[in-house]
C-alpha cells in the first residue's frame, strides 16, 4: 500500500524546515563563537538600562575627579604655583629643551697655519682635538653658563664631541675648524672660570708654542637654540650630595 501523496508532501515539508532549521542553528554558532547573540535578559531594553547605568557612572567618576583637580589647584596658592612653573622653566633651559639668549661669549679655536714646520713638531700638536673643546666648554659650565653651543649646536648633558681625523663629530655630525663655541652666562664670570681652567691653560701654551688659534670675544647677545637632537639615556643613577 503506498503512502498518500498529501503525507508524503507534508513529511518532505517537514524535512525541509527541519534542515532550514539546522542550518541557521550552526549558522548562528559559528558567526557568534559560543558567545549569545541576544541581549542581555533577552530584552533589548535591558541592554539599552545597562548600558545607561555604565554611562552614568562614568560620569560621575568625571565628576569626582574633576572636583578634586580643583580642590588641588585651589590649596595651591598663586605664589607656589608660580614657583613651580618657574623651576619648570629653569629645569627646561638646564635640559637643552628651550631656546636661550643673553649676554655671554665667543670663543673661536683654530688649527695651526700651514706655514707651521710639521717637520719639528708632532702634527698632532698643530690642530685642535676634542678634549681641547671640552676643556673650554666645561671650564664654561663651571662659570655658570646657562647655554652653551658648539658650532651653533646646542651642547647638553649627553652631546658627545669625538675627533675623527682632522674634524671634530659632535652628536654624530662631523665639523670642520674653525670651531666656534658661545656660551649664555654673566662674561666676567665666564672669564674668570676661563682663567681658572688648566685644560685652557695647556691650550693656551700650545697657542704659544705652535701658533695654534685662539680668540675670546665678550657678546652683548649670543643666541642659543633648543636642542634638536636625540637624548639616549638608558641608565641613570642619583648622586648623593656630600
Amino acid at each position: 500500500m503506498g503512502i498518500p501523496p498529501q503525507s508524503r508532501a507534508w513529511r518532505m515539508g517537514a524535512l525541509c524546515v527541519g534542515m532550514a532549521a539546522g542550518y541557521a542553528f550552526v549558522s548562528s554558532a559559528v558567526t557568534s563563537r559560543g558567545s549569545d547573540l541576544r541581549p542581555a535578559g533577552g530584552d533589548i531594553s535591558v541592554l539599552l538600562q545597562d548600558r545607561a547605568r555604565e554611562v552614568e557612572q562614568q560620569r560621575d567618576t568625571a565628576t569626582s575627579l574633576e572636583r578634586q583637580i580643583a580642590e588641588m589647584s585651589s590649596a595651591v596658592g598663586a605664589p607656589e604655583l608660580d614657583q613651580l612653573l618657574a623651576a619648570g622653566d629653569t629645569a627646561a633651559v638646564e635640559a637643552g629643551v628651550s631656546p636661550v639668549s643673553g649676554a655671554g661669549l665667543r670663543i673661536t679655536l683654530t688649527d695651526a697655519p700651514r706655514s707651521a714646520d710639521e717637520s719639528a713638531v708632532d702634527p698632532n700638536q698643530l690642530v685642535v682635538h676634542q678634549q681641547d673643546i671640552q676643556g673650554f666648554v666645561n671650564a664654561l659650565w663651571s662659570g655658570g653658563a646657562r647655554a652653551v653651543t658648539l658650532q651653533g649646536q646646542r651642547l647638553v648633558s649627553t652631546s658627545g664631541i669625538k675627533c675623527v681625523g682632522s674634524t671634530v663629530v659632535v652628536d654624530g655630525v662631523p665639523y670642520s675648524p674653525p670651531y666656534v663655541i658661545e656660551a649664555v652666562g654673566a662674561p666676567a664670570d665666564l672669564t674668570q672660570a676661563l682663567e681658572d681652567s688648566s685644560q685652557v691653560r695647556v691650550y693656551r701654551e700650545y697657542v704659544r708654542a705652535f701658533g695654534l688659534g685662539l680668540r675670546t670675544e665678550t657678546r652683548d647677545s649670543v643666541v642659543a637654540p633648543a636642542y634638536t637632537g636625540h637624548v639616549d639615556v638608558r641608565h641613570a643613577e642619583v648622586i648623593d650630595p656630600l
